[in-house]
């Protein structure tokens, strides 16, 4: 039976004098014939360029892709490594969800992440969702993704001069060339969120930039719904000179109060899953994510894209904590 599992390369992008690593403790736990698992640590200061250095060094017939802080459940591997059977599916991934113990601010973050209102489908990232279904990478996330080596070696990796949304990009691709890529809710890893309101805050307004990135490099028609954050940001500042000048008056308002109650409604949707008093504090972090996302992607339309051969060299150290066959 071992012969016929396909063999692994975990893949750990870590910094350079991190010191303890959860996800290499994790991936040895992982419940699949050690022989046939790889466990290579990318240490650098580009997470995008670590992935490569790690993709080419590789030896896995699949790239498991965790962060440093990603904790796998034991069954993940061998569950993922099933959905390639069909040679059709290219990449599989899950949700990170926010384990128990975290601290009560953690939580709040985790009740606006899994929120429609404020992550729409993206909320299957943190969230267990449905059922295993064909997908795309709007519900996928590279924190927690498998992939086949020989499939992204074909398209060059991933795209450097994106940080984040470097894996959407090459998601997208994926899914032009024919691969599907495949959500499997019951593919989890636990990984708490940021851990202050000043780091959630900066995590949003990178989730804006780099999706505008992605669509200066990659424009698709499924990056149509990450412009409404934005918009929304240019109505709210154009907002009191509507209502002064523009014809209508105080018909502006109109859109703002459908606001607020679908954000009052987003609210109460949460309360069964995070109890009353978390749920109302996520309420204000929901208009913060639009606000924050929206700054961040109109930031992005502007910012400087560099091509491989204008960026400055990045220092790459790999780690081979596991080699095949051992």
């Amino acid at each position: 039976m071992n012969d016929t599992l396909p063999s692994v390369t975990v893949l750990i992008a870590a910094r350079p004098d991190q010191a303890e690593v959860k996800a290499v403790a994790a991936a040895r736990a992982l419940d699949y014939p050690p022989g046939r698992v790889e466990i290579l640590l990318a240490r650098g200061k580009q997470p995008s360029v670590q992935r490569n250095t790690g993709l080419r060094a590789a030896r896995g017939e699949l790239i498991y892709f965790l962060d440093d802080d990603s904790v796998p459940r034991p069954d993940c591997l061998l569950r993922a490594a099933a959905h390639f059977a069909n040679p059709a599916v290219k990449m599989a991934g899950g949700p990170n969800v926010c384990p128990r113990e975290a601290p009560v601010l953690e939580q709040v973050f985790a009740l606006v992440l899994a929120s429609w209102l404020a992550f729409g489908p993206s909320r299957a990232r943190y969230l267990p969702v449905g059922r295993v279904r064909p997908s795309s990478e709007k519900e996928l996330i590279l924190c927690n993704l498998v992939a086949r080596r020989d499939a992204l070696l074909e398209l060059g990796g991933f795209n450097e001069a994106l940080y984040p949304n470097e894996e959407n990009a090459l998601m997208d691709t994926l899914q032009k060339q024919g691969g599907t890529l495949l959500y499997d809710p019951g593919l989890v890893v636990e990984r708490r969120p940021r851990s202050t309101l000043g780091s959630f805050a900066r995590m949003l307004r990178t989730y804006g930039r780099g999706r505008a990135e992605q669509f200066r490099e990659c424009p698709t028609p499924g990056s149509a719904l990450n412009f409404v954050p934005p918009l929304f940001c240019l109505y709210l500042i154009a907002l009191p000179a509507l209502i002064w000048r523009a014809p209508g008056g105080n018909a502006w308002l109109a859109p703002l109060l459908l606001y607020a109650a679908a954000v009052l409604a987003q609210t109460l949707a949460l309360v069964p899953a995070g109890r009353l008093g978390p749920s109302l504090a996520a309420a204000p972090l929901i208009v913060l994510s639009h606000l924050l996302y929206g700054y961040g992607f109109w930031r992005g339309c502007f910012t400087r894209l560099r091509a491989a051969r204008d960026r400055p060299a990045v220092a790459v150290t790999l780690e081979q904590v596991r080699g095949l066959g051992q």
